[in-house]
C-alpha cells in the first residue's frame, strides 16, 4: 500500500539539502540545450550555476551529471535527418564535449568556482580497478574544492556497453563518490501515480519509503510515452542511488535557479535511503565481493585498522595470492586469523615489494609514485571480534 503525501510545500527536501555533504545534480540536454536555437540556454545555465556556487559557499561538494554533448555537436556538424547513427553520434559527442565544458566553465567560474571534466563508460564503474581510479580522481577535485562535470565517453561506447542515459549514469555517480544527494532535474515536478498528462486522477508522490513494483508499475509499460520521457529510468536510478545510501529527489528543473526553488518547497519526490553512504559501501565490501588474495600485517597495524586508519605498507608482513589493484582482500593479523577485507590499492606483485616499506618508500622501491595506504580506510571493513 502507497501512502501518498500531500505535494504542496514539501519541506522535508530543505531538510535534505541541509544535511547532505555530497550532491550530484543530473541535467538533462531538454534543460541545457535550447531547442530553438539549438544552443546552450546560457539564462538557464547562469540560475543553476548560481545555485551550485551557493552550495559550495554552505561547505557542499557537488558533482553535476550533464547532458548535451550530442545536441550541441550535431548543430556545429551540421548533422541533419532523424535518428543519428552510432559513428554520428560519437562524432558530434566529441565536438559538444568542447562546447560543454566550456559552458560549464565559464558559467561556474563566474562564481569562482573551478570546473573538470570528467567522461565516464559503464566499465569505469563496473570495474573494481577503473572504479577505483575514477572515484579516486573525482574525490581529490571535490578535496581541491573543485567540481567535477560528468558526462558518458559517448565518443567511444557503443550501443552495446554505453549507460544509455545519464539518469543511472547519475545514480553510479553517486554511488562512486559516496553521496548523501542526487537530484535529477527533469521537466516533471516527481513521481504520481499515473501518468499525469493522460489520467486525470493522478495522484502527485511527495515520497517514497521503499521502490516496490507497485511503484515501478507507476511509471507505465516501457514503451509508454511517459517511461519514454525518463520516468523508468529514473526510478532504476532510484534503485541504484538509495541501495547506495544515497536519497535521491526528481523534481522540475525548467524553472530560473532550481535548486533554490527546491530547497524553498517546490514540488518534488524524494526516494529514502535506508542505509549512509559510508554503510553502504561498508556492506558491499563485506559482503558482496570474493576476496582474490590475503595479506598479513603486524600488531601495530592492526590496532590501527581497528582504530578506523588505512592500512599502510609498512605494516604488511606477508603476501598471498594473485590479485589486481581493486581486487578485494582478506586481511589476517599475525596469528593468521582473517580480521577484515577491503580493496588493494595494489596488484599483488608491487604489494608483495613494498610491503615492511615506509609510505615515502614507495616510489623508490617501485620506480613510481603509487598509493600511500595499502588499503585505504574508506575500502576497508574490519570484523567485529
Amino acid at each position: 500500500m502507497v501512502t501518498v503525501t500531500p505535494p504542496a510545500n514539501n519541506a522535508a527536501s530543505n531538510n535534505v539539502f541541509d544535511t547532505a555533504k555530497i550532491i550530484v545534480i543530473k541535467v538533462g540536454s531538454s534543460l541545457l540545450v535550447d531547442e530553438e536555437k539549438n544552443a546552450i540556454n546560457t539564462a538557464w545555465l547562469a540560475g543553476i550555476a548560481s545555485d551550485i556556487a551557493r552550495l559550495k559557499a554552505a561547505g557542499k561538494d557537488v558533482v553535476v551529471v550533464s547532458s548535451g554533448a550530442i545536441a550541441l555537436g550535431r548543430r556545429l556538424l551540421k548533422i541533419t535527418g532523424g535518428k543519428l547513427k552510432l559513428q554520428e553520434k560519437q562524432a558530434a559527442a566529441a565536438t559538444g564535449q568542447v562546447l560543454l565544458a566550456h559552458a560549464w566553465m565559464d558559467a561556474l567560474g563566474t562564481h569562482q568556482v573551478q570546473t573538470a571534466q570528467i567522461l565516464l563508460s559503464p566499465d569505469d564503474t563496473e570495474t573494481r580497478r577503473r572504479h577505483l581510479n575514477a572515484r579516486s580522481t573525482m574525490m581529490a577535485l571535490l578535496g581541491l574544492n573543485a567540481v567535477p562535470v560528468v558526462n558518458e565517453n559517448d565518443t567511444v561506447a557503443t550501443a552495446e556497453i554505453r549507460f544509455g542515459d545519464n539518469d543511472r549514469l547519475a545514480a553510479r555517480v553517486a554511488a562512486m563518490v559516496g553521496a548523501d544527494l542526487l537530484v535529477l532535474l527533469s521537466d516533471v515536478d516527481g513521481l504520481y501515480t499515473a501518468n499525469p498528462n493522460s489520467d486525470d486522477t493522478a495522484t502527485h508522490l511527495a515520497q517514497i519509503a521503499q521502490i516496490t513494483p507497485e511503484i515501478m508499475a507507476m511509471a507505465g509499460p516501457a514503451n509508454a510515452s511517459y517511461a519514454s520521457g525518463g520516468m523508468i529510468t529514473k526510478l532504476e536510478a532510484a534503485r541504484i542511488a538509495t541501495a547506495a545510501g544515497c536519497q535521491m529527489i526528481i523534481c522540475n528543473g525548467q524553472s530560473p535557479a532550481p535548486l533554490s526553488r527546491l530547497e524553498a518547497g517546490a514540488n518534488c519526490t524524494i526516494f529514502a535511503a535506508t542505509l549512509t553512504p559510508h554503510t553502504a559501501r561498508k556492506q558491499w565490501i563485506a559482503g558482496a565481493l570474493t576476496p582474490k588474495g590475503t595479506i598479513r600485517i603486524d600488531d601495530g597495524a592492526a590496532k590501527a585498522v581497528r582504530g578506523g586508519r588505512s592500512l599502510l605498507p609498512a605494516g604488511v608482513v606477508a603476501v598471498r595470492g594473485q590479485f589486481e589493484r581493486g581486487d578485494l582482500i582478506e586481511i589476517e593479523n599475525n596469528a593468521g586469523t582473517v580480521i577484515g577485507h577491503g580493496l588493494s590499492s595494489y596488484g599483488s606483485d608491487d604489494a608483495a615489494t613494498i610491503r615492511g616499506h615506509k609510505s615515502n618508500e614507495i616510489e623508490t622501491v617501485l620506480g613510481y609514485r603509487g598509493r600511500d595506504e595499502m588499503i585505504h580506510a574508506d575500502n576497508l571493513v574490519i570484523s567485529d571480534s
